[in-house]
């Protein structure tokens, strides 16, 4: 009896040896790795090998990836077709689909109208140096029919050559990335389930010659209608965890990056240049290149948005549909049609902000802050706008509008007849100086450069009226400026904390003293100065009543 256990430990050792694939990757023995090889494969092979590597997608597509296994395709080669992964990974052991070999990334790609990538319904995979082209179709469309995803991380891709025809409306954002003319589409809108993915990490990739670039979306209520009439109707799930970071977009037809029904995504260090070119002629196709819709706590920071030509939208803060306590901060914006427009729904929307962002020619439509359903609560300070349109900052309720440089085109004009729970500290220059915004000044900020196509012109010179002219406008102020200098316990007016560069103060000509009489005149006679005296009488009226 004895012997016979002995012998039979000994064959289950043997076993498990060669068949370490029976345990579980956590248990730390190697998981499978599968190759895919589309010149010297063959779908007739085991696919565990180099030598033995299938041949096509359509074969990797047939297996049920476990925990830690691994799915990688030839450097260099050329996939055609679409695949759709499935299995699932854990925390600990995710699943990989990546390359070997030396040489370029490998392509995947279709003339179809296809999907390259779909991934429904899975959990932790990381996809990671693959590059993705379908001229009639999209590249990752990550969806949750019947469970909630988590955990995948997609880095190192390069997405290109998709759908970049200009469109005359919008997307369908309903029908995956083919659809949506996306390089990565999460979900939809309007959403097919009410599953959340949760932990998507995009990181490091490349979007080019695309209809857009990624497009997340989350879940807006159960009939799946992001229009519903009734606000009581609206019970979002968000999409939680989302970091977007270290990615470009370039040539885009339409949107870089959207932000739709997600909570506390965070999108960071991105550019989007050229994006939203399609309808410059007309407003019938509006888009942006970095937005919020209906989204919670979410960030846009450290990003350079500039080369937007759509007429209708074109700007670079956009928060729309019911969007809260979202932020637009450190963006350097430039060369588009406008710098901010906000579109809020239903009641309104509370407690977004703009701050340490610097503008410079975003001044082919005018700005506008709030809308007929107001925005409340909006904290805009500490930002450089330099040759801009006009800037509606009105038809909001408790805004904090402090220590912003307004530059604009001459006989463009501020509009601070909203409501305030702080406003002052500005600076105004080439436009006049609101009326209500009595604790703020006409004033030349003294950029240190002249060149607006180098950012660091417009840190601000130590002569600058500028410098520590700013107020405290809330109690956590971010820590640092746009370019990185520490906010202290005074503030300089603008996107610029430093103590200032050195060069001459630029003296006031005679024609710039003219321009600010003549500003300080169109002040009191501009349509705000009826807006007061408006209020005023308002004010009389109700006293006496």
């Amino acid at each position: 009896m004895k012997r016979y256990l002995k012998w039979t430990a000994v064959a289950l050792v043997i076993a498990l040896a060669f068949n370490y694939s029976a345990l579980p990757a956590e248990a730390g023995v190697p998981a499978d790795t599968f190759y895919v090889d589309s010149i010297s494969g063959s779908d007739f092979n085991s696919g565990t090998s180099e030598g033995e590597a299938w041949a096509t997608l359509q074969k990797a597509a047939a297996r049920v990836y476990a925990p830690g296994e691994r799915l990688l395709l030839r450097s260099g080669d050329v996939f055609v077709g679409g695949i759709t992964l499935q299995g699932c990974g854990t925390p600990q052991a995710p699943i990989l689909l990546a390359s070997y070999g030396e040489g370029p990334k490998p392509l995947i790609t279709s003339s179809a109208a296809v999907d390259l990538i779909r991934m429904f319904d899975i959990s932790y995979w990381t996809l990671d140096g693959i590059e993705l082209t379908a001229p009639g179709g999209g590249g990752i469309w990550i969806d949750t029919l019947t469970a909630q995803s988590d955990g995948i991380t997609l880095r190192n891709l390069t997405f290109h050559d998709m759908q970049n025809y200009t469109a005359a409306s919008r997307d369908n954002l309903s029908a995956g990335a083919a659809g949506a003319r996306a390089g990565i589409m999460v979900k939809g809108l309007p959403a097919r389930s009410r599953f959340a993915v949760n932990g998507l990490t995009v990181s490091g990739c490349e979007f080019f010659d695309c209809g857009n670039g990624i497009s997340l979306w989350g879940s807006w209520n159960d009939e799946q209608n992001p229009w519903c009439e009734l606000e009581s109707d609206i019970d979002p799930v968000y999409n939680e965890g989302i970091l977007v970071e270290d990615c470009s977009f370039t040539g885009l037809d339409a949107e870089a990056v959207v932000v739709g029904i997600c909570d506390g995504a965070v999108v960071r260090n991105c550019s989007a240049i050229n994006c939203c070119q399609g309808g410059a002629e007309k407003r019938t196709f509006c888009t942006a290149a970095m937005w919020f819709w209906g989204s919670e706590n979410s960030v846009f920071e450290n990003c350079e948005i500039a080369g937007q030509k759509n007429f209708g939208d074109g700007m670079a803060v956009d928060f729309d549909s019911r969007s809260n306590h979202c932020t637009y901060q450190y963006i350097y914006s430039h060369d588009n049609t406008k710098f901010m427009t906000n579109c809020p729904t239903y009641s309104g929307q509370h407690g977004n902000m703009v701050r340490y962002c610097l503008s410079v020619n975003d001044n082919r439509g005018v700005n506008k802050g709030g809308g007929n359903s107001g925005e409340q609560g909006l904290k805009f300070y500490n930002n450089t706008i330099v040759n801009a349109q006009s800037f509606n900052l009105g038809e909001i309720k408790d805004a904090v509008i402090v220590n912003n440089i307004f530059v604009l085109i001459s006989g463009h004009t501020v509009n601070c007849s909203g409501g305030y729970e702080m406003l002052g500290n500005n600076c105004y220059y080439n436009c006049p100086k609101p009326l209500r915004d009595i604790g703020s000044i006409y004033a030349n900020p003294q950029f240190a450069g002249k060149d607006e196509t180098d950012k660091n012109s417009f840190v601000l010179k130590s002569c600058s009226p500028c410098i520590d002219a700013g107020a405290q406008a809330e109690q956590d102020m971010g820590g640092r400026d746009l370019y990185g200098n520490a906010a202290g316990e005074t503030h300089n007016i603008g996107c610029y904390e430093g103590d200032g560069a050195a060069g001459e103060f630029d003296r006031e000509t005679a024609g710039e003293a003219l321009a600010r009489i003549a500003n300080f005149i169109r002040g009191w006679t501009s349509i705000e100065l009826v807006r007061i005296l408006r209020w005023l009488l308002e004010q009389f009226d109700r006293f006496w009543a």
